[in-house]
């Protein structure tokens, strides 16, 4: 297994233990600027998301917040495959503006105007969905965007979590279901991609007991909060 994958996925997989995102999130741009091609970039990184993502859900599903996982399904997941359809004519740059948006969510704990704002923004939610799903279409990093909107919903912990988790496997299934549906070329034989998956599932296992069980619920909001700051930034610099 190339050593660069290697890395990404372990760091990528400790961020998405704790947050229910972040292989896609961070490793999508990691590995295109290491000069792996999108779409064999989504084939790596995809099934570790799945699998991740699964355990979370297995573990605390009866947290779920089903009417927003409903609502993610009804107004998110058709633009997700359709806009996945024309992501290689796409090219548009959304960065900026999701990184700010999301540093302003990060410091809404902090400003009672912007979680005034944020509040009134949520009331428009299936605008909200459709808009999370034509970015993920495009460039995989619509985990950022849900990640804001959970987050703002002011849930537990394990609520949060496993609520961002579930979503992020469907948009995952989906977006591996077009794939095959393309008929999109994979640069790996399936033993390398299990072996992602395995390393992912390893280091999910150590996190979760060494890291997330640690955290309390308070804590866990403001490290959560500094996620979405560190998103932000990071975005805007890319």
């Amino acid at each position: 297994m190339p050593a660069d994958i290697i890395l990404t996925v372990i760091a990528t997989t400790v961020i998405q233990s704790v947050f229910g995102v972040g292989v896609l999130l961070f490793g999508t741009p990691i590995l295109l600027l290491l000069g792996y091609d999108f779409f064999n970039v989504l084939s790596i990184l995809l099934p570790i998301s799945i699998a991740i993502n699964s355990l979370q859900i297995l573990k605390h599903y009866q947290f779920i917040d089903t009417t927003f996982y409903k609502n993610v399904l009804i107004y998110t997941i058709p633009f997700v495959v359709l806009f996945l359809f024309f992501v290689s004519m796409a090219k548009l740059n959304i960065d900026i503006l999701i990184g700010v948006f999301l540093i302003l969510v990060a410091l809404k704990s902090y400003f009672p105007v912007l979680e005034q704002s944020l509040q009134k923004m949520l009331k428009h939610e299936r605008s909200y969905l459709v808009t999370i799903g034509v970015v993920h279409g495009l460039t995989n990093l619509g985990g950022s965007l849900l990640t804001a909107i959970v987050h703002g919903k002011n849930h537990q912990k394990d609520t949060t979590r496993v609520t961002v988790a579930i979503c992020y496997a469907t948009f995952a299934f989906f977006q591996l279901i077009t794939l095959f549906l393309l008929g999109s070329q994979f640069g790996l034989l399936f033993a390398g991609y299990m072996s992602f998956v395995q390393l992912g599932v390893i280091v999910f296992l150590l996190t979760e007991e060494i890291v997330y069980r640690s955290i309390d619920n308070q804590k866990y909001s403001q490290f959560f909060a500094a996620f979405l700051l560190l998103s932000g930034v990071l975005l805007i610099i890319k």
